[in-house]
């Protein structure tokens, strides 16, 4: 591979500098994303393996990126789970037949990636392809935890109410959906990376709405299992929001890197977490509207905190936000390489 320095980072290896990713690299911000979804609904994109690879590659083009993700979304495998996804206007996801009852549970379908996924893997093996070595693949999931929280709430959510309310009310139904959706997600990345994933993230997006102690009960156990269950050939990136209170149990989950969104300081969450794991992050997205200035020296910063250690990979602390500038995702690429020696 042209570039392995993700891969080395996400293994504690010394690297010539801080490699950077970010994640949403491929979406709204970019007027070649744009131009493609003036065409095409977003799922149509999604299950359009050539449309997929596109996008995919709009950034590693676009910017010294030192991994490309694949462009999907964490709701892909809920259809062949039997559950009804649409994306509403504004790309909003909406599940007409929400899992609430045990018979509603009972219902959930385990998937076979190959059958109910087809698209998303023929993706990945065009774009690994096309890449050609150049940057390693990232494949992703999001976690048990978002996954059930969508599945039940039906769509967004500000406090989880439906959620909360069969977690506390029916624990024994709850751990019936948590491992049937860890199941899913196990079988979805051995799947990608049979076709050809060099990395895989889970995404733990609402897990941050969980005090600690109901994280440690009810998310924590399936994200371990999930991981454990994950094929041990590739490394392993464990990514959650607002856990920046917990960071020592979100450690025991699992993985080889830790992902940590902007509210903790990254030396701190490091020192947390411990340095036998690999740390992702961990730039407020926001910064990205500002003034340049600000941008490389927030960028500076981050990397000042990491003290050279090896095992450090430099991203935005959640997904790029619709409307940044891509000069400014530019600055951020380039202030990393710049400052971490390259």
């Amino acid at each position: 591979m042209a570039n392995d320095l993700f891969s080395k980072a996400c293994k504690r290896q010394p690297t010539a500098y801080t490699p950077v990713w970010l994640m949403r690299q491929a979406g709204r911000y970019m007027k070649e994303y744009m131009a493609i979804r003036e065409r095409h609904t977003f799922l149509e994109m999604c299950r359009t393996p050539e449309i997929a690879c596109e996008v995919t590659m709009q950034p590693v083009r676009a910017f010294e990126i030192d991994a490309a993700i694949i462009f999907a979304d964490i709701l892909l495998p809920l259809p062949g789970m039997g559950i009804n996804l649409e994306f509403a206007k504004g790309e909003g996801p909406v599940i007409a037949n929400p899992v609430r009852t045990r018979a509603a549970i009972d219902a959930v379908r385990l998937i076979n990636p190959e059958q109910d996924v087809p698209y998303l893997l023929r993706a990945i093996k065009m774009v690994k392809a096309e890449l050609n070595g150049k940057v390693p693949l990232i494949g992703f999931s999001g976690a048990p935890f978002t996954l059930a929280s969508y599945i039940i709430e039906g769509e967004g959510s500000r406090n989880y109410v439906h959620a909360k309310t069969l977690m506390y009310s029916d624990p024994g139904a709850w751990a019936a959906l948590m491992d049937k959706i860890s199941d899913v997600i196990i079988a979805y990345l051995n799947a990608q990376i049979d076709a050809g994933a060099e990395v895989v993230q889970l995404f733990d997006s609402w897990v941050g709405c969980l005090s600690p102690g109901d994280f440690e009960k009810y998310a924590l156990p399936y994200t371990k299992k999930v991981i454990a269950g994950i094929k041990k050939t590739v490394p392993v990136i464990n990514f959650g929001t607002n856990t920046g209170t917990y960071l020592h149990l979100v450690k025991q989950g699992g993985g080889d890197v830790i992902g940590v969104d902007w509210r903790v300081r990254l030396d701190e969450a490091w020192r947390t977490i411990g340095y036998d794991r690999a740390i992702q992050g961990n730039l407020d997205p926001v910064v990205l509207f500002g003034p340049v200035s600000e941008i490389r020296r927030r960028v500076k910063e981050i990397i000042a905190m990491a003290e050279g250690r090896p095992g450090h990979i430099f991203n935005l602390g959640h997904g790029i936000v619709l409307g940044t500038p891509v000069d400014n995702v530019r600055a951020v690429v380039d202030a990393v390489h710049e400052f971490s020696g390259k």
